[in-house]
């Protein structure tokens, strides 16, 4: 062949080759791997399909316990993971490379006692015995409501009971009350078993409940890949929360929830996505509290543990 044209056709050898590897690249989106709990103020990460960009893939791992979701973080085994506001703290405070770049939700709490008992306020818990998790936003708030009555934990028979099992506990006579999360309040209600003592909001905790983490690490390397994911955890929020009948869908869909459930506790638990100076304020309210109660031994450096940049990026 004469050079020229072996040339030439070397040339577009090569030019097919870099398509080829160039289409490969398009077709293998980036996945964004997002841990949430098995309640219905984690649902939104289900709705994220609905607002990821061409070039990314969602994919939601669901954890049973604040912890494990927090665990997921540290070691990197998701981008992102939505828990409570004291499991983040917890990690913070103890040196864990976790950062706070969004809410998730706020309320979402019930003290429920069992229907024919005589608890109706929260003075009555006393010598009863409460379901209650250990680690979790429920156990602190609960702790306060405690303090504020003239009481301490030392007043109740705490017992250790995780979220999806707290109804349950109730209906067996396990435990006579519990401090939980959304459906579980709702779900001992619909069926008869429950009643609501009060919905815990009265400290200056006020209704913060969940929050939306990422390592450390991704806020100087993966910088463009946060405000991707916020933007679409923000659209995805005011989504489910603008439309009710997708709301209850999913969370029929997701969590196997009757919609008779899923209705009773929407009011309950508001979907969101900002982080403003009152959020702010009373998630170091929060730390205190935790603090006071020697659940931790300092409090999280708040400059590192709380990133509101990104958050306001996607406003």
């Amino acid at each position: 062949m004469h050079p020229r044209r072996k040339f030439i056709a070397s040339l577009i050898a090569a030019s097919f080759v870099c398509a080829a590897a160039s289409t490969s690249a398009l077709a293998a989106d980036q996945v964004i791997r997002v841990g949430t709990l098995k309640l219905m103020h984690g649902i939104t990460p289900y709705f994220y399909d609905k607002f990821t960009p061409p070039g990314y893939k969602i994919e939601v791992i669901p954890f049973e316990t604040p912890t494990d979701g927090k665990n997921a973080v540290v070691t990197k085994s998701v981008d992102f993971g939505t828990y409570g506001l004291a499991a983040a703290t917890l990690g913070a405070a103890a040196g864990e490379p976790v950062v706070i770049v969004a809410a998730q939700c706020n309320r979402g709490m019930a003290v429920v006692a069992r229907a024919d008992s005589k608890i109706a306020s929260i003075k009555d818990l006393k010598g009863q015995r409460v379901g209650i998790l250990p680690g979790s936003t429920q156990e602190v708030v609960i702790l306060d409501r405690l303090k504020q009555e003239g009481m301490t934990v030392k007043d109740i028979k705490p017992v250790r009971v995780s979220f999806s099992e707290m109804a349950s506990a109730l209906e067996r006579n396990d435990i006579d009350a519990f401090v939980g999360a959304e459906p579980g309040p709702s779900i001992s209600v619909s069926r008869g078993i429950g009643k609501i003592v009060e919905y815990p909001y009265s400290t200056p905790t006020g209704t913060v409940n969940m929050v939306m983490t990422t390592h450390a690490d991704n806020l100087k390397n993966k910088q463009e890949l946060i405000k991707v994911f916020l933007k679409i955890h923000r659209q995805a929020t005011e989504y489910a929360m603008a439309n009710r009948a997708a709301f209850v869908e999913m969370s029929e869909q997701k969590l196997g929830l009757p919609a008779k459930v899923v209705e009773l506790a929407a009011p309950n638990v508001e979907l969101t996505w900002k982080l403003d100076e009152d959020w702010i304020k009373r998630a170091k309210y929060y730390g205190s509290q935790m603090l006071d109660k020697k659940q931790i031994r300092q409090l999280p450096d708040y400059g590192k543990f709380i990133d509101a940049s990104f958050n306001q990026q996607v406003k």
